[in-house]
């Protein structure tokens, strides 16, 4: 590791390596109900909003009581679309609704609602993407933050997170960036790198706190 490259990953984690499941409040562990809201949040968050509004409206569901694919389930369809209303997620909200509770069933049927029979039934990436409104993006934004209590997934640093490197002047591949932090890191390493793609004041802001 460069001085330099040091110098910039500490500054990033310090000032921007919150991930955002933490910014969601799911203190997450390797059981079901923290596991389905990351899944939750990773499906609202893959959508083309703003993230603080994504994670605003996962904390109304949650708040509402639907932490766990079975009290998804259990929500009707306005309840849910009233949750992420009040997150103000209103451009996507009734599809959103649909589309939470098609998945909670399918988790349900599927897994008994544990995403750690998911886990253990193959490639995690893939199998995520069957669930209703997780796409690719969503698989790569859960993996992101699951890759801290799902450790064979990791490193896992997408390309989204890559761009966030190329803006920082970091290395651009996983092996590198993974060998620049402890294990233990990785996921708020991948969020914050995720910031800086999304956002260049966020590049900036962590640049200049090098410089200074």
């Amino acid at each position: 590791m460069s001085k330099r490259d040091e110098d910039v990953i500490r500054a990033l984690l310090k000032r921007h390596g919150q991930t955002y499941a933490s910014q969601a409040g799911i203190r997450l562990r390797n059981t079901p109900a923290p596991l389905y809201q990351l899944l939750v949040l990773s499906l609202l968050l893959s959508a083309r909003i703003k993230a603080d509004i994504a994670v605003a409206a996962a904390r109304a569901l949650f708040d509402d009581g639907m932490r766990t694919a079975r009290g998804m389930a259990e929500a009707d369809w306005q309840r849910r679309v009233d949750a992420l209303g009040e997150g103000h997620y209103r451009r996507y909200d009734e599809r959103t609704s649909t589309m939470l509770g098609e998945g909670a069933e399918l988790l349900l049927d599927r897994y008994q609602g544990d995403l750690r029979r998911l886990r253990e039934d193959g490639d995690p990436e893939k199998l995520l993407q069957e669930v209703p409104g997780i796409g690719p993006t969503g698989a790569s934004i859960f993996l992101r933050e699951a890759q801290g209590v799902w450790p064979e997934t990791a490193p896992f640093i997408d390309g989204k997170a890559l761009q966030g490197a190329k803006r920082l002047d970091l290395p651009e591949s996983a092996k590198a960036l993974a060998d620049l932090v402890d294990t233990s890191e990785l996921p708020r390493l991948a969020a914050a790198l995720v910031r800086a793609a999304l956002d260049k004041e966020v590049a900036d802001d962590v640049l200049a706190a090098v410089a200074a």
